[in-house]
């Protein structure tokens, strides 16, 4: 293992063309037709956000995904966790920048999988409408054995992320999955035939009370991602009252100060080695629904870095290799959640992430 913290970052791979999203959204559509359309809604308000480094890059393109690699691994991460879709009967989607890693070999760079098992509506994806594209479905043992043949390729490679000797599998929406114990029962014996040791299941929650319900279904760990606590139980009643006006009169979206917010990212369930804690640099998804979106405003470097060093505290403690934190995000541009440079900030968020990593290892 290359260093005492472990850092997996999510990662999008939107960034190219797909003749679905060419039917849906118009000819060429990719996450940066969102980006690049972004507006400013109140005073203040950082958009549109440009990268600076790759700049409106296709990931269809080698170079690229090379050099996010190398960007990334300069920051101390340890390797990608790349957004998976399987629709249900053998149905996938925007597969192609990580198939072309796969059988490419490039970037030599640690990856594994979280699988984003949830139906498209038009609404999460910039359309007006919250009309289901796709839908997520189930369709039992066969398809699941399909998938498990599917991604076994991954699993096998020398470059996927391990925990206890298994590839990191993540699963978005675990409570979505209607026989999820049997998912995972199967899976893993699936993985002992094909010669792993198994597969260290995460569930991923927005809720951190539901971490040890997660657990009950079979899991290994739970990656709690504590983005909206502040609005569930921290906002006081007034302020509630001034945003549903806001957004309902004045068309305007939640806007919360990034400060604000931060300070309940992390919470006492993540010193649990089975709970897995969230790093968050930013949060904006105005550039794919507009004024319904959800705004953390005045993010910066300095902050994040703050942000970052709570959640180390947390799990400073922990088995070694169990020092995981998930980074959400490594490239959601169209959410405003990202690590890749920007015109505004550059390399800085990379920068301050990195110093937080040497010193925790140095310690």
């Amino acid at each position: 293992m290359s260093s005492k913290v472990r850092l997996f970052a999510f990662y999008l791979p939107q960034f190219h063309p797909i003749p679905e999203n060419d039917q849906w959204w118009g000819k060429g559509f990719t996450e940066w037709t969102n980006v690049g359309k972004a507006k400013t809604l109140f005073k203040g308000h950082y958009q549109p956000r440009v990268p600076a480094d790759l700049g409106y890059y296709d990931l269809r393109i080698p170079e690229v995904r090379e050099q996010q690699a190398r960007m990334a691994q300069a920051a101390g991460i340890e390797g990608f966790c790349y957004w998976h879709y399987w629709f249900g009967n053998g149905k996938r989607l925007l597969q192609l920048p990580f198939e072309e890693v796969l059988a490419s070999g490039k970037p030599d760079f640690p990856f594994c999988l979280a699988w984003a098992n949830e139906s498209w509506k038009g609404f999460n994806h910039g359309l007006k409408n919250r009309n289901v594209l796709i839908e997520q479905q189930y369709p039992g043992e066969e398809d699941y054995k399909q998938h498990f043949y599917a991604v076994l390729p991954a699993f096998k490679d020398k470059r996927y992320i391990t925990t206890q000797g298994k590839p990191v599998f993540l699963i978005y929406r675990p409570f979505e999955l209607p026989d999820v114990k049997r998912f995972i029962s199967l899976w893993q014996d699936l993985a002992i035939e094909n010669g792993l040791k198994g597969i260290y299941f995460i569930g991923q929650t927005n809720h951190y009370a539901q971490w040890q319900d997660i657990l009950n279904l079979s899991f290994d760990a739970v990656n709690i991602v504590r983005m909206t606590d502040f609005l569930k139980y921290h906002r006081s009643p007034g302020k509630k009252v001034t945003d549903k006006i806001n957004r309902f009169f004045r068309k305007v979206p939640l806007v919360y100060n990034y400060e604000a917010m931060a300070a309940y990212f992390t919470g006492a369930e993540d010193f649990n080695s089975k709970c897995i804690p969230t790093i968050i640099p930013n949060w904006d998804h105005s550039p794919r629904s507009g004024r319904e979106g959800l705004v953390m405003h005045n993010s910066s470097p300095e902050l994040f870095g703050k942000h970052v060093n709570d959640v180390f505290s947390k799990i400073k403690q922990k088995p070694e290799e169990l020092r995981i934190a998930f980074i959400k995000s490594w490239n959601e541009w169209g959410e405003g959640n990202y690590l890749e440079p920007d015109l505004k900030f550059g390399h800085q968020y990379l920068e301050v992430l990195k110093q937080n990593v040497n010193e925790f290892n140095n310690r």
